[in-house]
């Protein structure tokens, strides 16, 4: 694998003039404006007989500004200024025209435009040339490298108790102090690069080079992120190279008029579940593209990573359809892997890690490729991070198929520490696939109706609603102390957001009541969701304070099964976990030094029933206990 890696890095720099002058691609193709007001224009349609550029500039003219074609199914055009203006406006729209080998006339938008819009009596969408007087200009650096990653899943159109589609203008200035007073140090942003269907969650991408212009325009996307910048929070783009829409008029699907040119062609590019085309990594062109896209999001918009959505799609040529994964070493070496999409995710982290060595990328993989998170010169895939995907599923399982005095302690530690050695994993008990329509969210399933008649504080506290409280602390709590190297929470979640999550589509009669985030109910002090808010909160808080997620993995000291009680170890704090449903213990025997209590889920802010003094300091006896030389009674 590194020497397809090494082979492939080499002809780069001997054909292309090197990696940086290849990935600056997104400056030189699509639409340019020139410093003298001119406009350079170049596209890449192997299979084209011709091409041409129309649009508002010439009266959409089909064949007035034809391109010039170059080797290897490039095609260029250059427009001189006009008395030292652009020949093409800010805000005026575009098409590239492409004349197929069949002599069809194909009106696209260029693969590579930066702004593309749909009128509200258009079904698709319209490219537009974005080149305003003054662009944003960033004011803030971006923050150091995080050693705590504490990750809030977002997505902008939905981060508002209104039923529209919120917009990045909101998010700056009603959602980012929100996560920053959560103590989240970096945003993950979902549904960023344009999608036409808005109900796709931004997972069927249309436009790779376009942030989605249904909450603003770019300029108000730069704009978030510095202002995050300025709260010290990192910000991750979930980019999707793992698949593409099928759209063609205002997608990247038949660009050419061919069933190729970005995509493998006939069966192999289609992927049959997710009914989308496949990219083909082992053309130069695509890595140009792709590669391209990564570094535009962080030199142009100041991301500071990604997380690459369907890596175990990229990885196999079986896609992970019908296929599980056991841990045994052929599941992950032999033809049934994808080399070539291999590869591409070694280049594009060498290069990321080369350019911009501060940016962090993160793989959601639920196969567990080994090496994944290892340098790319050990020959590993050189992500820094991987997705957890075992534990909100092990919480899932443990929660709808067991009773409570049949929780198995052994088993929810192996889930939370079975991770590969040095391969850093990001915890989360939910994210948003377990919120989407036909799941359910954690405090959904502990909780269920009752989350309609009894969360708020002048009712008495049910049982149900009781349990569901504490161990949505509790799941939370300890996948964030044992589980990873970082912590991950979709937006919403950390409260219980009561319901699911649905986009407007023609099943639900285009509603956007499931389509927003209720972040009103934890500023109700009558509803119980401020407890579960406060918990989350001072959480990460103590997370900043002590650092666990970047110390090394947890001593596990007990895993009881019949008193339900597991205690660890980590960056010199003792974790004590009570599961059990009834039984409270006195005088219980840890093994520890010194023993104050610095985060109780039982604390009265919290919702808790106060039953612990936090005024107490427990010494130590030289007792010896689970292999350990001391211990207190708690």
């Amino acid at each position: 694998r590194y020497a397809l890696f090494y082979n492939h890095l080499k002809n780069i720099e001997e054909c292309e003039g090197g990696l940086d002058k290849f990935t600056k691609s997104y400056k030189t193709f699509g639409v340019n404006q020139l410093a003298d007001g001119g406009i350079y224009c170049k596209e890449w349609a192997p299979g084209a007989e011709a091409v041409f550029l129309a649009g508002d500039f010439n009266g959409w003219n089909p064949f007035s500004h034809p391109y010039k074609k170059l080797e290897y199914g490039k095609w260029e055009l250059f427009i001189p200024a006009a008395d030292g203006c652009s020949p093409v406006p800010h805000g005026s729209k575009l098409k590239v025209v492409i004349r197929a080998q069949n002599g069809a006339l194909l009106y696209r938008i260029s693969p590579w435009a930066r702004y593309v819009v749909r009128d509200e009596d258009k079904v698709n969408y319209d490219w537009v040339h974005w080149n305003p007087p003054q662009s944003y200009i960033h004011k803030n650096p971006s923050p150091k490298r995080l050693k705590s990653l504490r990750i809030y899943e977002s997505h902008v159109g939905i981060a508002s108790p209104e039923g529209k589609v919120a917009s990045y203008k909101n998010f700056t200035y009603n959602v980012l102090p929100r996560i920053k007073d959560l103590g989240y140090n970096c945003v993950q942003l979902m549904a960023i690069m344009e999608h036409a269907y808005y109900a796709s969650f931004g997972y069927q991408v249309t436009s790779f080079f376009a942030a989605s212009s249904r909450y603003g325009t770019p300029d108000d996307l730069k704009e978030m992120i510095d202002v995050a910048h300025s709260m010290g929070i990192t910000v991750l783009l979930d980019v999707v190279h793992s698949h593409a829409s099928k759209n063609s008029e205002d997608g990247l699907n038949q660009f050419d008029g061919t069933d190729s040119c970005f995509f493998h062609s006939g069966y192999r590019g289609n992927h049959q579940l997710w009914d989308s085309r496949l990219f083909d990594y082992a053309n130069w062109e695509v890595l140009r593209f792709l590669l391209s896209n990564l570094r535009m999001w962080i030199e142009d918009y100041r991301f500071d990573g990604f997380r690459f959505d369907g890596v175990t799609s990229m990885l196999y040529h079986h896609h992970g359809i019908g296929t599980g994964f056991s841990g045994d070493y052929n599941e992950y070496f032999g033809l049934h892997v994808d080399e070539d999409a291999l590869c591409y995710l070694m280049l594009a982290n060498h290069m990321i890690n080369s350019l911009h060595p501060e940016c962090i990328t993160i793989a959601e993989d639920v196969s567990g490729m080994p090496a994944l998170c290892r340098p790319v010169a050990e020959g590993g895939g050189g992500f820094d991070y991987r997705l957890a995907m075992a534990i909100p599923d092990k919480w899932i399982q443990i929660i709808k198929e067991l009773k409570d005095e049949d929780w198995n302690m052994g088993n929810i530690v192996h889930t939370l520490t079975n991770r590969r050695y040095e391969e850093k994993y990001i915890a989360y008990a939910e994210s948003h696939d377990q919120a989407l329509v036909g799941d359910k969210t954690l405090a959904f399933r502990l909780m269920d109706a009752e989350m309609y008649t009894n969360m708020s504080v002048l009712m008495p506290l049910t049982p149900i609603i009781d349990r569901g409280i504490q161990l949505h602390k509790m799941i939370r709590l300890i996948t964030h102390t044992l589980g990873g190297e970082s912590y991950l929470n979709f937006m919403g979640n950390e409260f219980g957001h009561p319901e699911w999550l649905d986009f407007p589509r023609i099943g639900n009669n285009e509603s956007y009541h499931y389509a927003r985030r209720q972040f009103n109910l934890t500023e109700d002090h009558l509803l119980r969701y401020k407890f579960l808010n406060a918990f989350d909160r001072d959480m990460n808080r103590l997370e900043e304070r002590f650092g666990w997620l970047a110390s090394p993995q947890a001593y596990v000291s007990e895993k009881h099964e019949g008193n339900k009680v597991i205690a660890f170890e980590r960056a010199g704090l003792i974790f004590i976990f009570n599961f059990h449903p009834y039984q409270s213990y006195v005088d219980y025997r840890v093994a520890a030094f010194k023993y104050k209590i610095l985060l109780d889920s039982d604390a009265g802010e919290y919702g808790g029933h106060q039953r612990l003094d936090h005024n107490t300091e427990y010494f130590s006896e030289e007792y010896p206990h689970n292999y350990r030389p001391n211990s207190i009674m708690v």
